[in-house]
């Protein structure tokens, strides 16, 4: 029992160590946490509304620079009618200019027509101001004055001295004078309405330019947008895929920050880091639990194993004291031997108690699996001629050697081999069949049995120690817990499967990869 308290002791060291080291993973979990919340926060939603923001801002730039150039394309039309007007009053002036010095006549026209020129040179002095130039404005208001005061002398002279219009000499200066302010005032309204066409003409090249140069400038924009946006979605769902992949493949591993900046995905990362952190509690919380029920489960079982052998004892040598006198050498021989035989039995379970907890090295050899089985089921001839029960056996040709404890294997075969016996009826048949596995570099060994099989409700606790179908006083309840200890040290595991009724069937699988001889299984 000190080697069983011993191991049982570092059994509890064990669990005690991974309780530390899941509560130590909790606070690695608690400082990612603390990690993803520090940064300063930038969500997507934020990256489309300043997206969207600028888009505004670039649209009513856009549009107050695209109403301001119609602005000034109103304005220019409207200056280049103006300008047009007053050409075309200059030019009808000058045409009644040209018929007085020919005919007399339309002199009033002539008046009239530089009246009106000169009312919409006034009335749109500040355009004219402002294209011309101050100066420009004002030598140009002084030619048509002089031009009109040219035509009211005429007037004048033709009103009250008509003799004097006689004089070519005085006419020919008067009309050189006018065909030359005449000329300057055309000139300047042609240069005028060519200037104020080359503007118009840049103007609406310019809000053509605005649609088109601001169109590419949106198209981009929101090209790049909608790229870093995805990009940023898509590689950050990326990512918590691999998460997943990686906690789904046993590392919990918190999340730790990955960007500058935290926003929606960091809440989902802080749930799984609180998932993890969770499991963790769980995890601690289950080991508790384990090793609480363990330990209830070995007392209650060792108790239970113990008590009927220690009672029957207590019973015998109580008869024996009491009647010693009045029994016969005989009877009390065989209560003796009755003493005898449950302390062997109480001494058997404590032997199968300590195989179930000791952590004894194992001698690795390489194993011809067909020599094994058929060494083992040898070993249980005796046994299986008695139940009438016949053991076929079946094995792969060319099935790769294992590698493992000769002696252990052979103890976990013969378990399952006669725990099969004893769960079929006299006279039928066990099947061992060895075969490779489904999965790469394994081999399978299947002990099938056609007995009443297992109800489902307690296959799942087959394995549990001290758990046994078998009738009292013929099983401890550890043969399987042991024998699935053995196979899980030499890397394998052992299936279950079986319908009432039909049988059972127990496979073993073990790997085949070859590993270094004088290595001992711990």
């Amino acid at each position: 029992m000190t080697e069983f308290n011993q191991s049982a002791g570092d059994q509890d060291q064990d669990e005690d160590a991974r309780i530390r080291k899941v509560y130590d993973h909790m606070e690695i979990v608690e400082k990612s946490r603390q990690a993803l919340l520090a940064r300063r926060r930038f969500s997507v939603r934020h990256q489309i509304y300043i997206a969207y923001a600028l888009v505004f801002l670039f649209a009513v730039g856009v549009a107050t620079a695209l109403i301001t150039n119609i602005y000034q394309i109103k304005n220019r039309l409207q200056f280049l009618e103006f300008v047009n007007d007053f050409a075309s009053e200059i030019q009808q002036a000058r045409r009644y200019e040209k018929n007085f010095f020919l005919y007399g006549t339309n002199l009033d026209d002539a008046l009239e027509n530089i009246h009106l020129a000169k009312t919409i040179f006034i009335y749109n002095a500040d355009q004219f101001a402002a294209i011309l130039g101050q100066k420009q404005q004002q030598a140009f208001l002084a030619r048509i004055s002089a031009y009109e005061q040219l035509l009211d002398m005429l007037k004048e002279i033709q009103r009250r001295d008509p003799a004097r219009l006689e004089d070519n000499e005085f006419l020919s200066q008067i009309e050189e004078d006018l065909r030359k302010h005449g000329k300057a005032m055309i000139d300047s309204a042609q240069r005028l309405i060519k200037k104020e066409k080359a503007n118009l003409s840049r103007t609406l090249d310019r809000s053509r330019d605005i649609h088109i140069i601001s169109l590419v400038v949106l198209l981009i924009f929101l090209a790049v947008h909608v790229y870093l946006l995805v990009a940023r979605i898509y590689s950050t769902l990326k990512r918590f895929s691999g998460y997943a992949q990686r906690i789904a493949a046993g590392d919990i591993t918190p999340i730790a920050p990955k960007r500058r900046f935290r926003d929606e995905f960091t809440e989902l990362a802080i749930a799984i880091n609180e998932m993890i952190k969770e499991m963790d509690a769980r995890e601690a919380a289950l080991i508790q639990t384990h090793k609480m029920r363990a330990v209830g489960t070995l007392t209650a079982g060792v108790a239970h194993e113990l008590n009927n052998p220690l009672n029957n004892i207590m019973l015998t040598i109580h008869m024996l004291i009491e009647d010693y006198h009045e029994l016969s050498d005989q009877e009390r021989l065989d209560m003796m031997n009755d003493v005898a035989n449950e302390t062997g039995r109480a001494k058997n379970i404590i032997a199968n108690l300590l195989d179930f907890a000791r952590e004894s090295a194992a001698t690795i050899e390489t194993l011809d699996l067909r020599k094994l089985l058929e060494d083992t089921i040898a070993l249980a001839r005796n046994q299986v001629s008695l139940s009438g029960i016949m053991i076929e056996l079946q094995v792969t040709d060319n099935l790769p050697p294992i590698h493992g404890d000769r002696q252990k294997l052979q103890q976990v075969f013969l378990n399952l081999i006669l725990n099969a016996v004893d769960a079929s009826e006299k006279g039928g048949k066990v099947q061992v069949i060895a075969l490779p596995a489904e999965k790469p570099n394994h081999v399978a060994i299947k002990v099938i049995d056609y007995g009443s099989g297992i109800p489902k409700h307690i296959l799942s606790s087959i394995f549990d120690p001290f758990f046994t179908t078998k009738p009292k006083g013929k099983g401890t309840g550890l043969g399987l817990s042991v024998s699935q200890g053995i196979i899980a040290k030499h890397g394998g595991e052992i299936k279950v499967s079986s319908e009432e009724g039909s049988g059972s069937t127990f496979t073993v699988i073990l790997p085949v990869t070859t590993f270094p001889k004088d290595v001992p299984l711990i």
